[in-house]
């Protein structure tokens, strides 16, 4: 398999993965093979586990080494390893390339078996049990037959093995004091725990009030629930949120058929909608635009999110007060 490309329209709430499994050797000696999926619009191409060469000083015991692929050096990632988990020997070990958040990784794996196109609300959000067991690794489950696949965070094992990339600055003072004063209020959907957080982190220190929520359907029904209040109340939809900013890749609703439903509501359709994903790239950017999203921001540019959104804000805040001609 080599190059793949999501050929899905927007808006319609569908994915395709990429399933793939780790055969793993247990303490007693007993095999056990493990599924998991990954978003195709992550997935650069598959190949043979490549000749590697050894990078000094790595942080984790889970990168193998880096190995040449068109003239562009990529790290190899023991995925078992990373998971602490004893890969069994095998000659026909495969290696997933990926792109997100402007970074170029590869996973190795035990094999590859198909690509399922799927609707995201065919994936289950994992329990806090479940999340909690596999240190919140997991950001979906889809069942298969009497087969279980995990859909695994790959932006937080990409973090946790390069702290690095996690934005450590902070908005301008001036910025600050200005959200602050205005009160501005913002809906974040994203199924990424780790991503949530750090998105909210941002956002609060810059001076909003931030409500979280953990997919798509959730975020959706919030600003249903603010909607009845206007209607109730009399209140302008700004009393109570100002500004939406949504993952695009969420169980049970995606960030692609959120902002269309946002877009196609007569209450909502204002609403500013940023869509800040780990796969918002040159060639999927159109799919944003086609659902009429306000902005779309990497998680490699989450230093950009603060200033974004106030500046819709402050764009909707001047076409609500100017005079209808």
């Amino acid at each position: 398999m080599t190059s793949t490309g999501i050929l899905l329209e927007s808006g319609t709430n569908e994915l395709e993965i990429v399933e793939f499994y780790l055969d793993e050797t247990r303490e007693d000696g007993s095999g056990y093979r493990g599924y998991f999926g990954i978003n195709v619009a992550k997935v650069l191409e598959i190949i043979r586990q490549p000749e590697l060469t050894d990078m000094p000083d790595t942080s984790h015991p889970a990168v193998l080494g880096a190995f040449n692929l068109r003239d562009e050096i990529i790290p190899l990632i023991d995925l078992a390893k990373w998971l602490g988990k004893k890969r069994s020997d095998s000659d026909v070990l495969k290696v997933i390339v990926t792109e997100f958040n402007r970074t170029k990784s590869a996973f190795l794996v035990s094999g590859v078996t198909r690509i399922h196109r799927i609707n995201w609300k065919q994936v289950e959000a994992p329990t806090k049990y479940v999340s909690s067991l596999t240190v919140n690794s997991i950001t979906g489950v889809v069942r298969f037959g009497s087969r279980i696949v995990f859909i695994l965070d790959m932006e937080k094992i990409c973090v946790d093995l390069n702290p690095a990339l996690e934005p450590t600055e902070t908005a301008p003072e001036a910025l600050t004091t200005e959200v602050s004063n205005r009160h501005v209020k913002v809906v974040v959907a994203d199924d990424s725990s780790m991503a949530r957080r750090m998105i909210a982190h941002i956002l609060e220190k810059a001076g909003y009030t931030v409500h979280s929520v953990e997919n798509g359907e959730q975020a959706w029904s919030y600003l249903q629930a603010q909607s009845r209040k206007c209607l109730e109340f009399g209140d302008a939809l700004s009393d109570h949120v100002d500004a939406v900013v949504s993952d695009i890749e969420m169980p049970v609703m995606d960030g692609h058929t959120l902002t269309r439903r946002i877009k196609e509501d007569a209450m909502l359709r204002n609403l500013p909608v940023v869509l800040c994903s780990s796969i918002i790239t040159d060639t999927l950017h159109h799919k944003g635009i086609s659902v009429g999203a306000d902005a779309q921001i990497s998680k490699a540019e989450l230093n950009e999110l603060a200033e974004t959104v106030f500046r819709l804000v402050k764009d909707t805040e001047q076409l609500r007060d100017e005079p209808h001609r």
